[in-house]
């Protein structure tokens, strides 16, 4: 929990052009990637192969290999820790191989406050032959201080794993 509160006090002053909406009880963060791989291999790379693209330094354990995505609906994104204890970053709400996932729940330091939160990854072939991926990240619920101050961060934190997952997709 104190490597995500660091990162969000280090970039919470930043501001965001992929922040669509920010109030003090909620934000919307989108994104739109390009990635060289077709849908059907994006999305295996998103749901089966997380530990290959998840930035650690995002992790309760400080290791990828402990990531594991369900891609079911009521599956876990989850992640082990050391001491024999899990963490369920979010759970899916709904899969559809190739086209689009989405799952409930709030990353980081989010969880521990009233939020609710749906992220949503939707793949659509592009001209290329890969895949374009529309993100989607709406959170909203009620946190002291309010919730716009921390949509920055969060929003920068994500576009920094879908980058490496694009990264990856390239390999």
């Amino acid at each position: 929990m104190r490597k995500y509160c660091v990162v969000l006090l280090l970039v919470n002053s930043l501001s965001f052009a992929d922040v669509t909406a920010v109030s003090d009880v909620g934000f919307v963060s989108e994104h739109v990637i390009e990635l060289a791989a077709d849908p059907v291999a994006a999305y295996v790379g998103l749901t089966s192969r997380v530990h290959e693209w998840w930035d650690a330094i995002h992790s309760y354990s400080g290791n990828a290999e402990n990531f594991t995505l369900d891609a079911r609906a009521g599956g876990c994104f989850c992640e082990m820790l050391d001491n024999g204890g899990s963490v369920q970053h979010m759970q899916v709400v709904f899969a559809s191989p190739g086209k689009s996932l989405r799952m409930s729940g709030g990353l980081g330091p989010l969880q521990s406050m009233g939020i609710a939160g749906s992220m949503s990854f939707d793949l659509e072939p592009n001209e290329s032959g890969g895949t374009t991926l529309r993100y989607r990240y709406e959170v909203g619920g009620f946190t002291t201080g309010g919730l716009a101050g921390l949509a920055g961060a969060v929003d920068k934190v994500q576009l920094g794993q879908l980058k490496r997952l694009q990264q990856y997709l390239a390999q």
